[in-house]
């Protein structure tokens, strides 16, 4: 419980430096959200700046971070200029949406990287290993906006993928197994996108563990009593490799989450981040500093579940 609770103070302390910080740097920035109005020659000065004090922006800084955290407080998280409502419910639907999509992507990705990489670091002197090395470096080099750009080419022209959003049209009246299906086949080109991006890194991180978990005196003991290689491999060695592999994976949740706003962009997935893109240009703060915030409270909680995992299987830490 000391550890978890000392885990949570860390993470709120972290997301509230993450809330002023963003919240200030958008305050301080040129413009706002009426500036459009103000080209307007139909428009006064009077009229822009009456609708700046009713929504609070000519306050001081200190007074509207206070009053933004008391709307955090009862769930509103601000109020949307564009939108003309409360920022919470508005971005709970986009959440939860994105948490969808970057968990399946993750969850993909760690089940091809990690038997991927077993294999590569129990083959590392064939040539096809040295072929699937190649060839996930080339992985690597290419641009993420490229990868999703051909994934929504291979979209258009095939259609063998929807181009974009979340269900078709006419399936929200439709039985429950067919617009599963049909959320699916949605999800399969994003998914795969955001889980190629992380592969080749996560692959290349569960080979070096197992190399360095093969290599260790323990494991040529082993060896030398004769243990079998798949009980050696699966009994001793991948629970050695597994600390910095779970240390990882917290790690990996910030660059799914990353690239995960620009394949909604580009996919044309209803999550975070096309709602995100679309407060920036049109300067709604609110939206944007909720957003931003949110994306920290799952990279935080990814990070947390990897402590507290590696504190159940490493003994170490425990004592620590």
């Amino acid at each position: 419980m000391k550890f978890l609770a000392r885990r949570m103070l860390h993470a709120t302390l972290l997301l509230v430096c993450v809330s002023f910080f963003s919240f200030a740097l958008l305050q301080w920035a040129p413009g706002d959200f009426f500036d459009e109005l103000r080209l307007n020659p139909q428009i006064s000065k009077q009229t822009v700046d009456a609708l700046r004090g009713e929504y609070g922006l000519n306050e001081p800084l200190p007074v509207r971070y206070e009053r933004w955290l008391l709307s955090v407080a009862h769930g509103d998280l601000g109020f949307s200029l564009a939108y003309k409502s409360p920022v919470g419910p508005l971005i709970a639907v986009r959440a939860r949406n994105t948490l969808l999509l970057t968990c399946t992507a993750t969850s993909l990705a760690w089940a091809l990287a990690i038997p991927l990489g077993i294999w590569s670091a129990l083959n590392r002197s064939g040539w096809p290993n040295r072929i699937f090395g190649a060839a996930t470096s080339t992985l690597v080099t290419i641009p993420d906006l490229l990868l999703f750009l051909c994934l929504l080419l291979l979209a258009v022209r095939t259609g063998w993928f929807p181009a974009g959003g979340m269900l078709s049209s006419g399936m929200e009246d439709a039985p429950f197994l067919a617009r599963v299906k049909d959320l699916l086949t949605h999800l399969f080109l994003p998914a795969a996108g955001l889980a190629i991006v992380s592969l080749p890194v996560l692959m290349r991180h569960v080979r070096s563990a197992m190399i360095d978990a093969i290599d260790a005196p323990f494991v040529r003991a082993a060896r030398g009593h004769g243990i079998p290689r798949a009980r050696l491999v699966f009994r001793y060695v991948l629970p050695v490799a597994a600390n910095p592999l779970i240390s990882l994976f917290g790690f990996s949740i910030a660059t799914m989450l990353s690239a995960s706003l620009l394949a909604e962009v580009i996919l044309s997935w209803p999550g975070l981040g096309p709602l995100l893109l679309e407060a920036t240009l049109s300067r709604d703060i609110y939206v944007v500093v909720a957003t931003v915030l949110l994306s920290a409270v799952f990279l935080v909680a990814g990070n947390l579940v990897a402590d507290l995992l590696l504190y159940a299987v490493d003994p170490r830490i425990r004592v620590e």
